[in-house]
């Protein structure tokens, strides 16, 4: 009897790390990319980024999770649709993030900077948005975006017609 217990709970932890590598496994691959701009509200040359979208629900959960690393060029995209409270947390995130909280005419309502890695702590948007840009640690100020900066991007009322 001692045995078969022994063999389920070594079959369970084998189960557990199996589904752990998988969800790694799945972090490490990229979701749908794109290119965005934001534009300084003062005016001057705007920084592009090229971001993944994270569509599904399924992709929103994941986020940024178990990445190593970011350039201050690559982001991630949430878009939520109509505009409402949006929380965010760093659960299994391994590198800090500068969240972008975006109303729905593109406009950066409030920028949430460094962010800890393998927080569990809630950041609220503060305001109703319609999307968040999650681009590296740091890289708000070292580009100098500022919340009343332009998100442009085909998702937000502001994009220029194609």
């Amino acid at each position: 009897m001692a045995l078969f217990v022994l063999a389920v709970m070594a079959q369970s932890a084998l189960s557990a790390v199996s589904v752990e590598f998988d969800v790694v496994r799945f972090a490490a691959a990229k979701m749908r990319q794109d290119k965005l701009t934001i534009v300084p509200a003062a005016g001057g040359q705007g920084h592009s980024f090229t971001i993944e979208i994270a569509s599904t629900e399924a992709e929103k959960s994941l986020g940024l999770m178990y990445r190593s690393s970011l350039p201050d060029t690559a982001g991630m995209l949430f878009p939520y649709g109509p505009e409402r409270i949006i929380t965010m947390w760093m659960r299994n995130t391994y590198i800090p993030l500068d969240m972008i909280f975006i109303r729905a005419d593109g406009t950066i309502a409030r920028i949430e900077e460094r962010t800890e890695p393998l927080s569990e702590r809630v950041i609220s948007s503060g305001s109703r948005v319609s999307a968040v840009l999650e681009i590296a640690g740091g890289a708000a100020e070292r580009l100098g975006i500022k919340p009343g900066d332009k998100v442009r991007y085909k998702l937000f009322e502001n994009a220029p017609a194609r």
